[in-house]
């Protein structure tokens, strides 16, 4: 799959057209700027300069389609390789809640990635970093709060549910170097 680089601007239109906005384009430029003027805030906020380049950036890279409505208007959505886009940016967003409180169990990902996918694994390890697990063996990852969601998540997007197994444990020995590294008690 080839590499997109997007501006922030770009960013939030592959983002709202994924959350359902629906972006309207009337074949006349007054019916244009009259639904501009009407749809969500969020859209509005978006230069319209750049809502229309991007739009036609998107087309040419197949990120979303056209469909013509009965009443003139043409409705803007996303394509099944715009989704996987909108799935990415939502990727790199991701944060895990830490409670006020812990709870006294660790979760541990443990992943047997096949050659084949090294990408996908590479790319689990750098996520997996990200989000602030401590790397106790090369695929051995370690975290003090919940997060069961947002591994599943990883996983779907990597393609590697059935290589990644996620445990709670309440114990692990040489437990305080790691309560140490996550600031615990």
């Amino acid at each position: 799959m080839a590499k997109y680089y997007y501006s922030a601007a770009k960013q939030k239109i592959v983002l709202l057209l994924a959350a359902g906005v629906v972006l309207n384009f009337q074949r006349s430029p007054t019916g244009v700027f009259r639904v501009l003027k009407t749809i969500a805030k969020d859209w509005r906020k978006i230069d319209k300069a750049v809502l229309y380049r991007t739009v036609r950036e998107f087309r040419y890279r197949r990120l979303i389609d056209y469909k013509e409505n009965n009443d003139g208007t043409v409705t803007v959505i996303l394509s099944k390789l715009g989704k996987k886009h909108a799935l990415r940016y939502q990727l790199d967003e991701m944060k895990v809640t830490i409670p006020s409180k812990w709870d006294r169990a660790w979760r541990i990902v443990m992943f047997d990635i096949p050659e084949k996918k090294k990408q996908a694994r590479e790319a689990l390890r750098k996520k997996l970093k990200e989000l602030g697990f401590s790397e106790l063996q090369k695929s051995v990852f370690v975290f003090p709060y919940e997060c069961e969601n947002e591994i599943d998540f990883i996983c779907e997007i990597f393609e590697v549910r059935n290589c990644v197994r996620y445990i709670r444990a309440v114990h692990i020995n040489n437990e305080a170097e790691l309560k140490l590294k996550f600031g615990l008690k």
